[in-house]
C-alpha cells in the first residue's frame, strides 16, 4: 500500500514537472511595436528567437498609447517603438512602472537641403524649415543650435521655441511647416529640419541631402526596448533585448534600411 502510494506521489510529481515545462516552453512572448520600421525589426528580432526555440509574437499597433497601456496590463510582454522621454513622460501621466532594458535602434533627426552640402555653406538670410509642432521644433532648434547656427537661452531644453533665440550670427529666417510637408518645402527653402519618419516616408537620402545629423546619443533619437519594472531580470526577456542588439540585426538594418534607421547599440 505505501509502495503504491509512493508510486502515485512520484508518478504525480513528474506530472506536474512536466505540465510546468510544457507551459514554459509553450509560451509566447509577446513584442508591441508601431507599424512601420519598429515593428519590421521587431519581426526580424523574432525570427532570431525562433531559431533559438523562443517564441514571439510581434503585435502591431497604429497609435503611441496603446503599446504602452498594452506593456502595463500584461498583454504585452516587451515593446519597442519610443525613446526614452516619452517613456519617462508616460509613466509619470499613467502611474505605470516601465522601464528600459536597452537601446534598439536610431532614428535621428537631421538637416536637409538640396542647396547646400554643409550647414557651413549656409548663407547669410536663409531660410530654414522647422516642423510647426512644439515638441519637434524645439528639437529642431536644439539641433540647429547643436550645429554651430544658433544660441538659444539656457535650460529651455526641448520646449524651446524661436522666441528662445538669442544668437543668429546668420540671421537664418525660420518658416515653420508641418511636420509632413517639410520633406516638400526643400525646393522652396536652403535647408529643413526633419525627423526621420518623413526622411524615410518621402525618399530622402540621410548621406546625400542630410548636412547635419542629431548625435548618435540624442535622447529623441534613440529608441528603447521596454518592459515592466518587475519583469526587467527575466532571462527570456533579457535574451530578446541582447537580439535586439545582435550582429544580425545590425545587419538587417544596413541592408533594410540603408542608412536611414541605424544601430543604437
Amino acid at each position: 500500500m505505501k509502495s503504491l502510494r509512493a508510486s502515485f506521489i512520484l508518478i504525480l510529481g513528474l506530472t506536474l514537472t512536466l505540465v510546468g515545462c510544457s507551459e514554459s516552453q509553450d509560451k509566447v512572448i509577446k513584442i508591441g511595436a508601431t507599424v512601420g520600421p519598429h515593428a519590421q525589426v521587431a519581426e526580424a528580432v523574432a525570427k532570431q528567437a525562433k531559431a533559438e526555440g523562443i517564441a514571439v509574437e510581434v503585435v502591431e499597433f497604429s497609435d503611441y498609447i496603446s503599446p504602452n497601456a498594452g506593456l502595463a496590463d500584461g498583454s504585452l510582454d516587451l515593446n519597442s517603438y519610443q525613446h526614452q522621454p516619452f517613456l519617462d513622460n508616460y509613466n509619470q501621466n499613467n502611474g505605470s512602472q516601465l522601464v528600459s532594458m536597452g537601446r534598439s535602434i536610431l532614428m535621428r533627426m537631421g538637416i536637409y537641403s538640396d542647396r547646400v552640402e554643409h550647414v557651413d555653406a549656409l548663407p547669410n538670410g536663409a531660410q530654414i524649415a522647422i516642423p510647426n509642432d512644439p515638441t519637434n521644433a524645439g528639437r529642431a532648434l536644439l539641433l540647429l543650435q547643436e550645429a554651430g547656427l544658433i544660441t538659444l537661452a539656457d535650460s529651455v531644453g526641448f520646449k524651446a521655441t524661436l522666441q528662445d533665440i538669442i544668437a543668429n550670427p546668420k540671421q537664418l529666417e525660420f518658416v515653420e511647416v508641418e511636420a509632413a510637408q517639410l520633406p516638400r518645402s526643400l525646393q522652396d527653402v536652403d535647408a529643413a529640419a526633419i525627423t526621420m519618419n518623413y526622411v524615410m516616408s518621402s525618399g530622402l537620402s540621410p548621406s546625400e541631402q542630410g548636412i547635419f545629423l542629431e548625435s548618435k546619443n540624442a535622447p529623441l533619437a534613440v529608441m528603447v526596448v521596454a518592459a515592466r519594472e518587475e519583469d526587467k531580470d527575466n532571462p527570456d526577456l533579457q535574451r530578446l533585448v541582447a537580439l535586439f542588439q545582435s550582429q544580425q540585426t545590425r545587419d538587417f538594418l544596413e541592408k533594410t534600411f540603408k542608412g536611414t534607421i541605424e544601430p543604437a547599440f
